[in-house]
């Protein structure tokens, strides 16, 4: 079946004319906002996939996404009543963050960054990137597969290690179980450090998962933050993830001062299919992110709270 955005490739794709107003468009949610969006808000977890042309991939990725334009995200926020976003460097793009550079200069003083980078990445860069607006580095333990804590928690030591002079958070796109492995380190490193999309959990397997219990351990602590976002990657229910609520209301509840949202915008798909060459487009994921910002009043019913989450911790996290 074509969808909005299969429709806007194929009309690319035939040499169709479209103004970037129209191209704007197939970012719009279906679903309208029912609660009172607080100022400031922002979106903390999202990704551009720029002109391949201007931003080529990485050769050594396992995924190949559809575009998604600096104009389409803006277009999105206007509808969510969103102001500020976090835009995170994606594995496709290897170490190279100049795509999501593109995108916070779209946006301006708005725009903070999530940067990927290695050990041949030198301190200049990094002083440039803050200048930029980069506030942290990611380690995708996910994506690339890493289940290994021997690998893990070196990864994990040397990042913090690296971070810990200019005071930049360490995220981290992983599993409970790796969660579990490094726990230890958590506690005592010496930044924020930043689980992506619920720490990688199953709704599915409930409450009593092993790990989930260090994750809540570790929020209620104070020693990190959890991005309540992606649920559709931790849920079969769609659309409204109702296996999700308990997971939410029990990490707002631990500390409600370490929790923040994103849409994970475009909603890449960097699942495995069999048949599927990391070179081919792999769709993104059609997500109405109407309906899923509208979740966060069931997660979080007090509007102070919603604040703390949509407002105030971004500000803290991300230097707003």
């Amino acid at each position: 079946m074509l969808n909005r955005r299969s429709v806007l490739l194929a009309s690319l794709a035939a040499g169709v004319a479209m103004t970037s107003k129209a191209h704007a468009r197939a970012a719009q949610p279906a679903t309208p906002i029912n609660f009172d969006v607080p100022a400031h808000a922002c979106d903390c977890h999202t990704h551009i996939h720029g002109d391949v042309e201007k931003f080529p991939f990485f050769a050594g990725r396992v995924y190949t996404p559809e575009p998604a334009s600096p104009e389409e995200m803006a277009a999105l926020h206007k509808a969510l009543h969103i102001e500020r976003v976090v835009i995170v460097t994606p594995s496709v793009y290897g170490t190279d963050n100049s795509s999501t550079l593109f995108g916070m200069k779209a946006r301006g003083a708005n725009a903070r960054g999530v940067a990927v980078i290695d050990d041949k990445t030198p301190e200049s860069a990094l002083d440039a990137m803050h200048q930029d607006g980069f506030r942290g580095i990611r380690l995708n333990l996910a994506t690339g597969g890493v289940n290994d804590p021997n690998v893990g928690r070196p990864r994990f030591t040397a990042a913090v290690e690296r971070m810990k002079a200019r005071g930049w958070h360490v995220q981290l796109y992983t599993t409970l179980a790796m969660i579990s492995a490094i726990k230890d380190l958590v506690e005592t490193a010496p930044v924020p450090v930043v689980f992506d999309h619920f720490g990688g959990l199953e709704a599915s397997r409930g409450l009593e998962q092993p790990g989930f219990s260090d994750l809540v351990a570790l929020v209620k602590s104070g020693k990190a933050y959890v991005k309540i976002s992606g649920a559709y990657r931790s849920s079969k229910l769609a659309p409204d993830y109702q296996d999700m609520v308990p997971f939410a209301k029990a990490l707002i509840a631990a500390n409600p001062d370490r929790i923040v949202w994103g849409t994970d915008w475009p909603h890449p798909d960097s699942s495995r299919v069999e048949g599927r060459k990391p070179t081919d487009i792999a769709p993104l994921y059609q997500i109405d992110d109407g309906r899923l910002l509208n979740q966060l009043p069931v997660w979080a019913p007090d509007a102070d709270v919603r604040k703390k989450i949509l407002v105030d911790n971004p500000a803290r996290l991300y230097g707003f």
